[in-house]
């Protein structure tokens, strides 16, 4: 979509909070206009610089406290930058956090007509508008109790559906989604799609990878408040998973720290064809051999070997390993090479990754090897998604 025009432009913005070390307002008191050493700066954003053209959603990911909600807020100006420009073009609608803009002595009808004057509706918009949001939340019999007495979900529903009512041209979406029930959260994504086919911008912040390389057109990673991957959501997920990883197998390797019979790796995985060459692509129904190496430091007894087919933006699609196939592996010191053989591997055509993984038989996995491997599907076009069938017409 280079030809549309951009609806947000956010230009070197940085925002900076001040951490005060005071735990009392009398320790305030006294050391108010001291030395910096009672307060500490945090910068949740730093120089960030992003464009989002019309009609195009845009996913921000990103580990805890790395900025995303913070970017947020300050494109739905609710945050102003300590430094740098937001610019918006169009109606705002955003969803930030539970509740926002509620107010819990009025009761959820009252709080409708609040919200939407806030999002800049008036009075007979909204009149319109009511008995198709009151349906859309399904709350038609706590739409004149107190919002006080609403749970979470209940929150979520009702401020889903006046934010979606009100014919916003950018959406803000701040996963407030993940504390509806499975029902709503369908009819929340259909929304979105909706809103999507309609050429509206979505921005939201998930922590839900695989919903963000579903729904959106580009993802944008922070950490630390920078970005550090902006373009496609596959991509950037992927790249935040290995972030995950890294992260992950630190903190593996402090806990083996103190378990030294378990220093064992997956030091490489290959996929094999029937004469032993390696090969990089199968059609659906194809049988793969996955080879494994292993590395142990010391004899590595009762272990298990697993092998398992992903994404590329991570998710699990298969899995398997020798403990749920009842085979126990040999006690290995030193190096050694396995082989798992699937057959009648159907899958959808597209692009899949495989892993390796350690772990012992009654304990917890030792070590993985993520995107060891990689290989491709291929199909004859008359289907799509992760499965692989033969698709026909029967007529009855």
């Amino acid at each position: 979509m280079a030809d549309s025009p951009t609806v947000v432009r956010v230009h070197d913005v940085s925002k900076r909070f001040v951490i005060r070390k005071d735990k009392s307002l009398k320790e305030r008191l006294v050391n108010a206009g001291r030395s910096r050493r009672h307060r500490e700066d945090f910068w949740a954003l730093r120089n960030v610089d992003l464009e989002i053209s019309a009609g195009t959603t845009v996913g921000l990911i990103g580990p805890n406290g790395s900025g995303k909600s913070t970017l947020l807020k300050t494109i739905g100006g609710i945050l102003q930058p300590t430094s740098g420009t937001v610019e918006r073009r169009g109606r705002l609608a955003a969803l930030l956090e539970l509740g926002a803009g509620f107010h819990p002595d009025l009761t959820g009808r009252e709080n409708v007509y609040l919200n939407a004057s806030i999002l800049g509706l008036s009075q007979r918009q909204t009149d319109e508008y009511f008995d198709a949001i009151v349906d859309f939340s399904g709350i038609e019999r706590f739409i004149d109790t107190q919002v006080k007495f609403y749970s979470s979900g209940m929150y979520v529903r009702l401020a889903f559906a006046v934010a979606v009512h009100v014919d916003p041209d950018v959406l803000l979406v701040d996963e407030v989604l993940a504390v509806g029930d499975e029902p709503f959260q369908r009819k929340c994504l259909d929304q979105i799609r909706s809103f999507q086919k309609e050429g509206r911008t979505i921005i939201l912040v998930t922590h839900a990878l695989d919903q963000v390389v579903d729904l959106c057109d580009r993802a944008v990673v922070l950490e630390n408040g920078r970005v550090v991957v902006d373009g496609d959501p596959a991509l950037a997920a992927r790249t935040l998973r290995a972030d995950f990883e890294v992260v992950r197998q630190a903190e593996q390797r402090t806990e083996l720290a103190h378990e030294p019979q378990h220093h064992a790796t997956v030091t490489a995985v290959r996929l094999i064809g029937d004469d032993g060459s390696p090969i990089t692509q199968i059609a659906p129904g194809d049988d793969l051999r996955v080879q494994v190496d292993v590395e142990a430091a010391s004899t590595l007894d009762d272990w298990v070997l697993g092998v398992g087919i992903d994404t590329p933006s991570g998710q699990s699609l298969y899995g398997t390993n020798t403990q749920l196939m009842g085979t126990r592996m040999p006690p290995l010191t030193g190096r050694g090479t396995f082989e798992v053989q699937l057959r009648n591997v159907w899958l959808g055509g597209g692009q899949y990754e495989v892993h390796g993984a350690l772990a012992v038989w009654a304990g917890p996995e030792i070590h993985r090897l993520p995107q060891a491997a990689s290989f491709s599907v291929t199909t004859d076009g008359r289907s799509v998604g992760f499965l692989g069938a033969e698709p026909s017409l029967a007529s009855s």
